[in-house]
């Protein structure tokens, strides 16, 4: 019988939706299994692109092009998370990977750039035994209801609010 795989959401204002993502990521190679992560939004050179890349059961591929939280995105950011979703939906119809993260892909929808229900019907393609996980501050209602486990991050208080930067290798 094989293993039931289940969809996994972390949402919220808080730190860390990420981070957990890459956690559990390397959790699963270490049980062997392979790991596809989709980074919507973000095209900029991360640091968790430097430390994933020694791994060779993982395939990362960022979605974004430069970063528009500050404005709004272009035709160009809309044309490249489009192309992401249809690489993300051959990556679940291949059935290759045991695990699928669409890092931010909350903020895709959220700024517009795809629809929910598109995103939903790609994902419900999976593999019986397929974990996805979505990462992403602002999870519509209708992604809530398709997950299995719902995490919110919540921030209670943060140094950004004070005035401290991005820090590299903390935050990016």
């Amino acid at each position: 019988m094989e293993a039931k795989g289940y969809i996994h959401l972390y949402t919220g204002n808080g730190k860390g939706k990420t981070t957990a993502a890459i956690g559990l990521a390397i959790r699963a190679i270490g049980a062997g299994k392979r790991v596809f992560i989709g980074q919507f939004v973000k095209g900029m050179p991360y640091s968790e692109l430097n430390a994933l890349k020694h791994f060779p059961e993982l395939e990362i591929k960022q979605y974004g092009l430069d970063c528009f939280i500050e404005n709004n995105p272009t035709q160009r950011d809309i044309e490249a998370a489009c192309d992401g979703l249809k690489d993300v939906e051959k990556q679940i119809e291949a059935g290759y990977y045991d695990v699928i993260i669409l890092d931010e892909v909350c903020i895709a929808l959220y700024y517009k750039l795809f629809k929910s229900d598109n995103l939903i019907s790609i994902i419900q393609k999976k593999a019986v035994s397929t974990e996805v996980v979505l990462t992403g501050r602002y999870a519509p209602a209708e992604l809530i209801e398709v997950a299995d486990l719902v995490t919110e991050m919540k921030e209670i208080k943060h140094y950004y609010n004070q005035g401290v930067p991005a820090r590299e290798g903390i935050e990016f």
